[in-house]
């Protein structure tokens, strides 16, 4: 199968072209239903009206929401008229937003004015105190010298501020013409889109994906799901992370499929969308499936339809997977691996894998798409069958790091390969086993700890829900093993049942010395858990 060369601006008029009267996208909460040929009119005169406020090509624009039916809108309309999309993670608050804008040299601001009960208008302020004293499209401010525009999602009027209808109606200034010689203008190879990695170690750098990038990985990650025309994706997954804006919707208009979205994840809203849209597909991370297995209604929702889907962002315990399949009738749902600087998936499995290939693997490589397992530090091949870095090669490795060459060289080598920090086994069939991060790997006393075999183990206990395992310092081993559990509903299981659990079934010096129970782990707004918080709350907890 050879690779596209079609900007995201023209995989959108594909569609239009073949199915026109489809139904692209439905919004259930607030009753708004497009079909493809009535998303893309809405998208060009988007397009036109970021035009209208003098956005050039290859300007970066910022956009600060969650899954709003304007985000989705700006994703294909900045993918027509060449501007870059910076995705914002709408946990932001004021420190990180100035960083990203400042780093991105954003020249524009599309938001939302609150999410959760914050006021993202209020946090503007504070970075931008500027603002308020502002005209529209003139601000002048002393940190973020590039912003100038800020876009409103939202129909209040604001001295100071685009709101979006504003925008939209401007458009008419703009002639088709126009906009026709700007996607003209357009390479396949242009980088397109900016996201910002969780930031996990240091700062957040921003990832440069091309429309080749993205645009065949979105394809590609529908032909592993057998996405058509004819199924109906639910996309409970952030817009501004690569799990909601490829993975969700790029696969789907890849293929004309209709997307079925939630402004903000909620387990018993996701329920009744799947029941009430007959969606076949549904996107989500482990912690978002074991929410809507948990739910006490879950028996009362028709999921009859329910087909596909990807589990994705984190490593999936077997029961939930089977639980998924069996309760929830996802039987075709598959497993994706990758991270943002690869657009972002490497591997993935197919439909008809068996279960145990979808719980104990991640797939094997898509096609183009190069992956050799070395030994960390080092490019020499590691054998098959044992844990090395995972390094991959291919057309969906990122431009590099926006004004970071050291991070970029640092990443990707004089040879093309992305060096990914995660340590995987490749098996003799050509499926991979993610076995953790380099730097979550545990080392205790020179021996090499995988957290996510014993987190495999844990799970098994009847009374766990979740668990994560990290190391924390000891003086005399290097490193101790700590497992954070988050127990069933009114489950008082101890430390020591949990020991005893694991006596005489997994290594002695496997076993978790520290064990504590929470009810919720630090997270990312894209659903990844923190590890490194779980690993600062033990050095205070333990003073170490």
């Amino acid at each position: 199968m050879s690779l596209l060369t079609l900007t995201v601006g023209e995989l959108l008029e594909e569609q239009v072209k073949l199915n026109p009267n489809h139904e692209a996208f439905v919004y259930p909460e607030l009753n708004l239903r497009k079909t493809y040929q009535e998303f893309d009119e809405l998208v060009d005169q988007a397009a036109k009206g970021f035009m209208s406020l003098g956005i050039e090509k290859g300007e970066n624009v910022a956009i600060w929401a969650d899954n709003k039916p304007q985000w989705l809108i700006s994703q294909f309309a900045t993918g027509k008229m060449g501007a870059i999309l910076v995705t914002v993670n709408t946990n932001y608050m004021a420190n990180e937003l100035e960083y990203l804008l400042k780093q991105s040299e954003a020249t524009t601001i599309i938001m939302a004015e609150n999410v959760k009960g914050t006021s993202y208008i209020d946090i503007l302020k504070k970075v931008c105190p500027e603002l308020e004293t502002s005209p529209k499209g003139a601000l002048v401010s002393g940190s973020l010298p590039n912003l100038k525009n800020v876009i409103v999602i939202s129909e209040e009027n604001y001295p100071y501020a685009y709101n979006w209808n504003e925008v939209i109606n401007n458009g008419n200034t703009v002639s088709s013409e126009d906009l026709v010689r700007r996607k003209q203008s357009l390479h396949h190879h242009d980088v397109i889109n900016m996201q910002y990695t969780s930031g996990t170690t240091g700062f957040p750098k921003g990832v440069m994906l091309t429309h080749y990038n993205i645009v065949n990985n979105g394809k590609q990650i529908a032909d592993c799901m057998k996405l058509s025309y004819e199924d109906r994706l639910c996309i409970p997954v952030p817009f501004f992370h690569c799990f909601g804006c490829v993975l969700g919707v790029l696969a789907a208009v890849s293929q004309g499929t209709t997307m079925v979205i939630l402004e903000q994840f909620n387990a018993e809203k996701v329920l009744q969308a799947v029941a009430d849209e007959k969606c076949t597909a549904l996107h989500g991370v482990p912690t978002m499936f074991i929410a809507e297995l948990n739910h006490p209604r879950l028996d009362e929702f028709d999921l009859s339809h329910l087909r596909t889907g990807i589990m994705a962002g984190s490593t999936c315990p077997m029961e939930v997977m089977t639980s998924v399949m069996n309760k929830m009738g996802v039987v075709e749902i598959t497993i994706a691996y990758g991270q943002t600087e690869s657009s972002p998936v490497i591997t993935q499995t197919k439909t008809d894998d068996p279960i145990e290939l979808k719980v104990s693997t991640v797939g094997k490589p898509l096609p183009h798409v190069e992956v050799k397992i070395v030994i960390p530090g080092t490019n020499e091949e590691q054998k098959t069958g044992i844990p090395g870095e995972l390094l991959t090669r291919g057309y969906h490795v990122m431009k590099g790091y926006y004004n970071n060459l050291e991070a970029t060289n640092k990443a990707i080598d004089e040879a093309g390969w992305l060096h990914t920090g995660d340590i995987a086994v490749m098996f003799e069939n050509g499926y991979l086993e993610i076995t953790g991060r380099i730097k979550d790997m545990i080392i205790r006393g020179g021996e090499n700890i995988y957290p996510r075999e014993l987190e495999e183990f844990i799970y098994q206990h009847p009374d766990v829900l979740d668990v994560q395992v990290v190391g924390i310092p000891n003086y005399k081993f290097g490193e101790e093993v700590m497992a954070w559990i988050i127990l069933k509903e009114n489950k008082q299981t101890t430390a020591e049942d949990i020991r005893a659990f694991c006596e005489g079934n997994i290594s002695r010096h496997k076993i978790p010395k520290y064990i504590e129970f929470i009810d919720e782990y630090p997270m990312t707004a894209s659903g990844k858990i923190q590890k490194f918080k779980l690993k600062e709350m033990a050095s205070q907890q333990f003073h170490l």
